[in-house]
């Protein structure tokens, strides 16, 4: 948005792969995603897949104010009676953007968004991820690489669960640091009366119902014969049918007939047919139980049932599959989990006899629900909304001469630890930038140079290299010049060679290396300030796995400086009285670095660390080693401590991320190590690092623990405090380098 524009709302764009006219999940996810857009203070057009022949989905959002539906059939530019294939999807998204741009573009449907991701919406799509291989045996090389380009061209990726987007970090890459959790929206409509603590009465057949499409693996056809089977344990009861869409099965071509059948003469059977959604959840409301038992098939899928939370909001619990997804939602005692046709009639029997637990699994559904409601919802987008789309500066206009946005370029070789800061001036209204993105350290295009120093107000040199001393030597009078300077380049020659009367500010990320950069190359203090690391804190925040307090981690142990031998010493301690500790180690090995595997006395301490790994009876089990990726958010939900047991370090990014995720840090004390986090997570020995570790599992201060890390951990090192203290800095604020260790 331009900087002009910053007050106007969001202008969004939705399409889904989906026929708004047949009420299953797909549909629902549409009206839901337009109704939490537009309460989350968007413009929302959406754009019709299939012409009108009920209005039962779109009448509700024609309603809304500042919602558009644009039917391309009513408009004449789909012929009628056709749903409009991908291809010509496309097409009528990129006419109406041409026309007049949109903001974001949130898509559903992989075949659409891969279209769409090769086009003009390419940078602003918002891709809802669902039909896509859910397993490692699915996920061939082609269909990585199609989602490795979508993901490349969206600006977010929205994931339906936590199982879901981890899976995708660790078979795309490209989809880390891009994936947000976006949970089915559950919605409950006007004029209907959630029930509150109803008890069912012997006096009365027992009510279950089922809402959506009839198809072989959600056990629909099933369904139909529980009244049968349930009267024979004395039990009356009714299933209440409600949808229009029977699946036409080529492995099985008379299913479609047999589904028909039973819904029309299997007793006990109440056929509903096709319904509004309101009319649909207000039948739902007058039943007893909700059905959402599926074919084992689909225990391993990644994606939730929004009938599930939908029955939770109305008051009426559901028989679902056992997994962990449906635990972690509704507990592990939760007593209408079922597996089988015998297990769903034994469990209607026993909440018919107890009602206890009828009631017991009614509160369960209704806690889960409270979290995806469309307030919670609204709230999501919020969040995505204001980082995508950052308020403007009045520090930043007011540096940026001539009224224009503040021109800011970056030069470096390597820009991996500048990725998300680089992100975000880019999505600024109020700055403009450009990458001079150097071959190699030393290999440049001067001509590339030449024009960004003409161009740019102000500059950032990645590394205090060869780079840094270039625009030194050439910046124009009056030009800002930034240069971070890294752990590498300290020790090296270049600072010595670097014209620091020509720089405007030197960053270091900790006091620390603040204080040695002073001391080793003598210039001005005033120079030298402190921006830390940035940790993606939201990214990171996602609920821990079972058995987490028992899991430590460590994040790099190359080189030998990582000192991975200290913290097996500390896993030796733990597991003499408690074998549950385990370590991970999430990691590239020593001989994939080059430069590492080289030096003997590198490959000596790597010889030896393993041949003590085989031979530890008490390491036997308790080190695990995971393959070095992107997915650091989803693989830290494995652990409770993050280990920092390094000879020195600069910053160590590793524990603060361990924060972010809700884990405790648990360093030695390497030199500076006091100037970024707290001493409370700092230990003298390895031996005093494995009893608090043990203490805090063992005392029950674990929870405590890592919330107060986390809260640290945002307050002084999250990614919007970073970006803050960057933009002070770039419009030439004062910045205070007293940075609060955590």
């Amino acid at each position: 948005m331009r900087p002009t524009e910053h007050t106007r709302r969001p202008r969004a764009l939705v399409y889904g792969d989906v026929d708004l006219n047949l009420i299953d999940g797909s549909a629902v996810w549409a009206q839901g995603m337009v109704q939490a857009l537009a309460r989350a203070g968007c413009a929302v057009t959406l754009v019709l897949k299939a012409p009108v022949r009920t209005g039962r989905l779109v009448d509700p959002l024609r309603a809304l104010p500042g919602v558009t539906v644009h039917s391309p059939h009513a408009a004449g530019r789909i012929p009628a009676k056709v749903p409009m294939p991908p291809r010509w999807a496309a097409a009528v998204l990129g006419e109406l953007d041409a026309a007049d741009p949109f903001d974001l573009v949130v898509v559903r449907g992989r075949t659409i968004a891969a279209k769409l991701a090769a086009g003009p919406l390419a940078g602003r799509l918002w891709t809802y991820l669902t039909d896509i291989p859910q397993s490692a045996d699915e996920m061939t090389h082609a269909a990585a690489a199609e989602l490795g380009r979508i993901a490349d061209a969206s600006r977010l990726l929205l994931c339906q669960t936590e199982e879901l987007r981890g899976f995708l970090e660790a078979a795309v890459p490209a989809t880390a640091g891009k994936s947000e959790l976006f949970p089915p929206v559950a919605v409950l409509p006007d004029r209907i009366v959630p029930a509150q603590d109803r008890p069912v009465t012997a006096d009365r057949p027992l009510r279950l119902v089922y809402t959506g499409k009839f198809a072989p693996r959600w056990n629909t056809l099933e369904m139909t014969r529980l009244p049968a089977l349930l009267a024979e344990r004395g039990v009356a009861a009714e299933v209440h049918m409600v949808g229009d869409k029977i699946h036409e099965d080529p492995d099985d071509p008379s299913y479609a007939a047999r589904m028909e059948n039973a819904l029309a003469s299997a007793p006990g059977v109440v056929r509903h047919g096709g319904h509004p959604r309101a009319e649909a959840m207000r039948i739902t409301a007058g039943c007893d139980i909700g059905l959402s038992w599926r074919h084992p098939a689909l225990d391993a899928g990644l994606e939730l049932s929004t009938k599930l939370l939908e029955c939770g909001l109305l008051g009426v619990p559901v028989v679902v599959n056992r997994t962990p997804m449906h635990e972690r939602l509704f507990g592990a005692d939760y007593p209408l989990f079922a597996a089988t046709e015998d297990d769903v009639v034994d469990v209607l029997a026993s909440v018919r006899a107890d009602p206890d637990r009828y009631a017991l699994a009614a509160r369960r559904c209704r806690a889960a629900a409270e979290g995806f409601t469309l307030d919670a919802a609204a709230d999501r987008l919020r969040g995505c909304l204001a980082r995508v789309f950052p308020e403007p500066s009045d520090a930043v206009l007011a540096a940026a001469p001539g009224g224009h946005k503040l021109r800011v370029g970056v030069a470096g070789h390597d820009l991996k630890f500048f990725t998300r800061l680089l992100d975000y001036l880019r999505s600024r209204p109020d700055i403009e930038v450009r990458v001079d993105h150097w071959a190699a350290l030393k290999a440049h295009d001067p001509e590339r140079g030449r024009a960004l120093i003409e161009w740019a107000d102000v500059i950032v040199c990645e590394w205090c290299g060869p780079n840094a001393l270039w625009y030194a030597e050439r910046k124009r009078p009056g030009q800002r010049l930034l240069v971070r300077l890294h752990r590498f380049e300290l020790y090296a020659d270049w600072p010595k060679q670097l014209d620091i009367d020509a720089v405007d500010q030197v960053i270091c990320v900790s006091p620390h290396y603040a204080d040695l950069t002073v001391a080793t190359t003598g210039w001005p203090r005033e120079k030298v300030t402190v921006i830390p690391n940035w940790v993606d804190d939201t990214q990171l925040d996602r609920p821990k796995l079972a058995g987490a307090e028992h899991h430590l981690g460590m994040i790099g142990i190359a080189p030998s400086r990582k000192r991975l031998d200290l913290a097996l010493d500390a896993v030796e301690d733990l597991r003499r009285d408690d074998p549950r500790f385990v370590l991970f180690v999430k990691s590239k090995l020593p001989w994939d670095y080059w430069w590492i595997w080289r030096k003997p006395e590198e490959r000596a301490h790597y010889e030896r660390l393993f041949r003590r790994i085989r031979r530890s009876p008490l390491l036997a089990g308790g080190v695990v080693f995971d393959a070095y990726g992107h997915d650091v958010a989803a693989w830290l939900r494995r652990v409770g401590f993050v280990l920092s047991t390094s000879d020195d370090e600069s910053f160590h990014l590793a524990p603060a991320e361990g924060m972010a995720s809700g884990a405790v840090p648990a360093l030695l004390d390497w030199p500076g190590a006091d100037t970024i986090y707290d001493r409370r997570w700092i230990h003298a020995t390895t031996s005093a690092m494995a009893d608090s570790i043990a203490a805090s599992v063992a005392g029950g201060t674990w929870e405590t623990d890592r919330a107060d890390a986390r809260a640290q951990v945002r307050a002084a090192y999250g990614l919007d405090e970073v970006c803050r203290q960057w933009i002070d800095l770039i419009a030439a604020a004062k910045i205070n380098d007293a940075v609060p260790a955590v």
